[in-house]
């Protein structure tokens, strides 16, 4: 256990900088599921290892070794690294446990806030009197798409179906469960932090894509996309929640340059530079995940052993 349980705490340092590399090569959707689950995956292994230190270390303690009914000492972690070790993963443990618990808080206050500014009504769309140029999806039951009408007044006719038919998408894709799976798991392992605006802009590549698809005219997604994100950049900051996705969010630039690529997508995993990418990112979560159970293994095994001499 001793050298398994922390492999799961340094994989994330070498596997998301692989997982930024591989989504940059492959269409948005796989890329979006991709980075999704990488940044849960790597994360439940790591908070993993931090419960298998923390107990392996409360188990030195006699109150604890008694409620274990064990009658010798636990030797899968030697003492001079248990205590220590337990006292710094019981302490990151409290503190990504009161950060996750902050965060769902808020991003869930912040939706039934946003909710409560709308007026009632069974329709999709909600238009809020605001001069400040904005638009979003706001997920919840039912899930509404949300726009100013100085958003409204920035923007011609077919340039506004076109934004509905972007945020349309992030409501029907679910994207904000991706959005808050990475901002969770970022609270797990300070790496994965650097995971959630890559997962953000493929997101948002999904949904300009559903965009030009829905309205059949590339360009003019990329314009509506363009116009809208030079509107509400003009105007004053809104009041949307953080957990939310919107149109004119995101490298722009970026988003509106790809729309106007008419080359065919090309199959990325086909080369062989994006399949060694694709293969180390796999045998880093399966590394991080083989690690984790053999740790519990070996303390499982350790915790019998005790119990059983005397």
């Amino acid at each position: 256990m001793i050298f398994a349980v922390w492999i799961p705490l340094l994989v994330p340092f070498l596997a998301v900088p692989v997982a930024r590399r591989l989504a940059e090569a492959l269409p948005p959707r796989p890329a979006a599921w991709l980075l999704a689950a990488a940044s849960t995956g790597l994360a439940a292994c790591s908070t993993a290892a931090l419960g298998l230190l923390a107990l392996a270390g409360a188990l030195r303690l006699q109150f604890v070794a008694s409620l274990g009914n064990l009658v010798t000492p636990l030797r899968e972690v030697p003492a001079a690294i248990a205590l220590p070790a337990a006292c710094v993963a019981t302490a990151l443990l409290a503190l990504s446990g009161v950060a996750l618990i902050r965060t769902a808080r808020r991003q869930v206050a912040e939706l039934r806030a946003a909710h409560r500014r709308l007026a009632p009504g069974t329709g999709e769309l909600a238009v809020l009197r605001d001069a400040c140029p904005d638009a979003y999806a706001l997920p919840g039951r039912p899930g509404r798409i949300v726009v100013t009408t100085g958003m409204l007044r920035a923007l011609e006719p077919a340039e506004r179906e076109a934004l509905f038919a972007h945020e349309r998408a992030h409501l029907r894709g679910r994207h904000h469960l991706f959005l808050a799976a990475a901002e969770l798991a970022a609270h797990c392992h300070p790496a994965l932090r650097a995971l959630r605006a890559p997962l953000e802009y493929a997101l948002e590549r999904c949904a300009d894509e559903a965009a030009a698809g829905a309205v059949g005219d590339r360009r003019l997604a990329a314009r509506a996309i363009g116009r809208a994100a030079l509107a509400s950049r003009a105007g004053a900051p809104a009041a949307r929640p953080r957990a939310v996705l919107a149109a004119a969010a995101g490298p722009v630039p970026r988003r509106v340059a790809a729309l106007l690529d008419r080359r065919p997508a090309a199959d990325a995993l086909r080369s062989r530079g994006a399949r060694l990418i694709a293969v180390t990112l796999l045998a880093c979560l399966c590394a991080s995940a083989v690690s984790a159970v053999e740790a519990a293994a070996d303390l499982h095994g350790g915790i019998e052993t005790a119990q059983g001499e005397g």
